[in-house]
């Protein structure tokens, strides 16, 4: 039986500051024939008709008319990232394309940094690490332990995914969570208070 070829993958770049990153480059080619926007304007009129979908990383490739008007086998574009506002859908839509994206990947990774930098702020991490190493310290003044954050009102604004998450964590800290959203979460009670969490 015939071995059937890996689809072809447009991508904008492998490596440096923006393009997919190389660790993770051995994975897509053991699915995917990968090929760059280097490699595709080089060989343009023999790639144009294999590719079907595109690997956005960046945003980049950018899809505009003039690259989806050169690809007529795309199926679909996946964007490595939760928020489509970078794409034109109502121009990819009109070539029949399908977009994906990752809404969830970020979701705890997002929550876990806000928390860290609450704290931060909070405590004044920074400041008293500075201090801490600095070789002129003799000792560490009283008012430099910041704020407290356990029993603090924690103000939100946005309750989707990653809000909730942050509220989750902030509840671990005793926190009083205040919130605005368009829409009431369920178990919420008053109007932009929350008090249970599930």
């Amino acid at each position: 039986m015939e071995e059937q070829e890996l689809p072809y993958v447009l991508i904008d770049t492998i490596g440096g500051t923006h393009g997919v990153y190389e660790d993770h480059v051995d994975f897509l080619r053991k699915h995917f024939n990968l090929i760059t926007m280097k490699q595709f304007l080089e060989n343009k009129s023999h790639l144009s008709e294999k590719i079907k979908a595109i690997y956005m990383w960046w945003n980049k490739p950018v899809a505009n008319q003039e690259l989806l008007s050169s690809l007529p086998n795309l199926k679909v574009i996946a964007t490595g990232g939760a928020g489509v506002d970078h794409l034109d859908l109502k121009l990819i839509s009109s070539f029949g394309v399908k977009v994906a994206n990752t809404p969830f990947a970020v979701s705890n990774a997002t929550a876990d940094l806000g928390m860290a930098l609450m704290l931060a702020s909070a405590r004044r991490i920074v400041e008293g690490c500075q201090i801490a190493v600095s070789p002129n310290s003799e000792y560490f003044a009283g008012d430099w332990l910041g704020d407290e954050v356990t029993g603090a009102t924690l103000g939100i604004i946005g309750m989707g995914r990653i809000g909730y998450k942050v509220a989750q964590r902030a509840k671990a800290f005793e926190m009083k969570i205040l919130y605005h959203n368009r829409n009431q979460r369920k178990g919420g009670r008053g109007e932009g208070c929350w008090c249970h969490l599930l």
